[in-house]
This record gives C-alpha cells, structure tokens and sequence, in this order.
C-alpha cells in the first residue's frame, strides 16, 4: 500500500474525530451567548458637542423587572459629571481617575462613579411589559472632552 495513501487515510481520521470531539463538546456550534444585550449607545465626541450640554433621545424602551446599567468609556479630558434621566432614572455621575502603579510604570485609569444599575417595576410601568421613555443627558465641566455611553440589558440567566 501507498505510504501517501496510508498517512492521508490518518490525517482524515484525525480530523473526523476532531470534529466529532468538538461538536460534542459543543452542541450549539459557534454561536456565543453573550449575557448582556445592549440598548442604547451613543458617542459625544467631535465640536458639534463642544457648546451643547443637554442631550435628549426619545422613545428608549425599557421591559418590566430586566436589570439594566450604564456603561461608559471616558477619558482624562472627558466631561467632569454626566447626569442621566431616564424614566423613573435618575443619576449624576462624577469623573474620577485612579493611579495605576505596576511598579515598572503610572498611568491613570478614568470611570464614572455612580449607581449604574437601575431596574423599572410594576409600578413604575403600568398595565404594560414594555414602557417608552425619553432619555435626558447633562454633561458638565470640559464639553470638549469625548465620553462613549451605553445602556445594558443584564441577563440574569447566565
């Protein structure tokens, strides 16, 4: 018999229970679930934002008894408070910087802090699974500065 043919023949089987081994492995094949599901994003970066600081964005729908929080990805120069009204919402957020040292370098980290994580009851939303609000955002203290904001669905299953 052919080596060539015998070390095909090896390779293939190889490969067959490879596959085999990874679809059991996992059954859904390459979907990822991912646990959280976002909303509502938007970015205010640019100078159409630099003299604007009250920002409205209509009809966001929010569902019954689903956690929800805000993420943000700031920056040094980003707006020093950001306050959010959504709904029965309602937070001001302050800009703060953390000193990072590894001991090789110093570099600072920036967050937002705040309660991020709100959820909308029954009575906040009545007679309804889903209720629409508008969402109002103030930024204040370095307008120029860009801030990324996102609204999260948290999903409480995984």
């Amino acid at each position: 018999m052919n080596k060539t043919l015998i070390a095909g023949g090896i390779v293939a089987v190889a490969i067959v229970v490879s596959m085999a081994y990874g679809a059991a492995m996992n059954p859904g094949g390459n979907e990822q679930k991912r646990a959280d599901s976002e909303i509502w994003s938007f970015r205010f970066s640019g100078p159409e934002f630099h003299d604007v600081n009250s920002h409205q964005f209509t009809a966001i729908s929010l569902e019954q008894n689903i956690p929800y929080k805000f993420e943000f990805v700031p920056m040094g120069d980003s707006p020093e408070r950001v306050s959010i009204q959504l709904g029965p919402y309602s937070e001001t957020f302050i800009l703060e910087r953390e000193l990072v040292d590894t001991g090789i370098s110093k570099y600072y980290t920036w967050d937002y802090s705040g309660n991020k994580y709100f959820e909308i009851s029954g009575m906040q939303c009545k007679n309804q699974n889903v209720c629409n609000y508008d969402l109002n955002i103030q930024r204040f203290g370095n307008l120029k500065g860009s801030v990324s904001i996102s609204l999260i669905a948290i999903d409480r299953s995984i």
